[in-house]
């Protein structure tokens, strides 16, 4: 992870550095195992290391932002104007204080008020969920297309609701740190949503589950949609079944791979 900030040029500090480790061991205690150990080389990640995380069904971030480029990838640039994502890292950064700052000054290079929706892939108590941000650009007032937040849990058991001041307080500091007009008290009425979806089966496929609500979502995403009027359509708890998500990874493996 440290590599793949600096390749994309963000510099960091060897505190810094530390920090980011602590938060991976905080968040991802539960797949360190899936880590490949062998002494580094000087050459980039075999392709073939990170496809041993598909084949255990453990998805490390690691493994996660390589699945996501490949997906992302896959995707037409008319598709993807539409789109926007933030790192698999960034929410859990953003929780120390001492990185908050950076991730905000990271996320204003994104323009992620340009776009109509906005992915934040969370990994937070060994458990993956997807946050998708709708419509931040548009008026807080708006009745047509007002902003509005998804979380999507493969784990409702697991009570996503718990992420919501985090959450809010990170969505805030966002509309703070763009120099955004709308009050605090607006910002805080943005609707948070959780939409009833398919469910893991298993304490291993939150990580799968959290790729293909991507996926989906980009395929399916309306114009606009209202919360008055319910979630998108195609948002369901029969959204899609196993099978799908099988198919899904197959499909994933045969696309071109990418470096890391």
């Amino acid at each position: 992870m440290v590599a793949h900030l600096h390749a994309q040029k963000k510099r960091m500090t060897k505190r810094e550095i530390e920090e980011i480790k602590e938060i991976f061991e905080f968040t991802t205690p539960c797949f360190s195992n899936t880590f490949p150990h062998h002494e580094r080389s000087k050459r980039r990640t075999n392709c073939k290391n990170i496809i041993i995380h598909k084949e255990k069904k453990k998805l490390d971030t690691a493994a996660f932002e390589w699945y996501f480029r490949n997906l992302w990838k896959s995707f037409s640039d008319d598709k993807k104007s539409s789109f926007g994502y933030l790192d698999c890292l960034w929410f859990s950064f953003y929780l120390k204080t001492s990185s908050r700052e950076k991730v905000l000054n990271w996320i204003k290079k994104k323009r992620i008020f340009s776009k109509k929706y906005v992915f934040v892939p969370i990994v937070c108590w060994n458990h993956w969920s997807l946050l998708i941000l709708c419509h931040f650009g548009e008026s807080l007032e708006s009745k047509i297309r007002a902003p509005c937040m998804l979380l999507l849990d493969s784990l409702q058991m697991a009570n996503p609701k718990r992420l919501e001041p985090n959450i809010r307080k990170f969505v805030f500091d966002i509309y703070k740190e763009e120099g955004r007009p709308e009050s605090k008290q607006l910002i805080t009425k943005i609707p948070m949503l959780v939409p009833k979806v398919p469910q893991q089966r298993n304490g291993e496929e939150c990580g799968n589950f959290v790729l293909y609500f991507i996926n989906l979502f980009m395929d399916g995403a309306p114009e606009n949609f209202s919360v008055s009027e319910g979630y998108p359509y195609f948002m369901k708890k029969n959204w899609f079944g196993p099978e799908a998500l099988e198919h899904f990874f197959r499909k994933l493996d045969s696309i071109p791979k990418l470096d890391l």
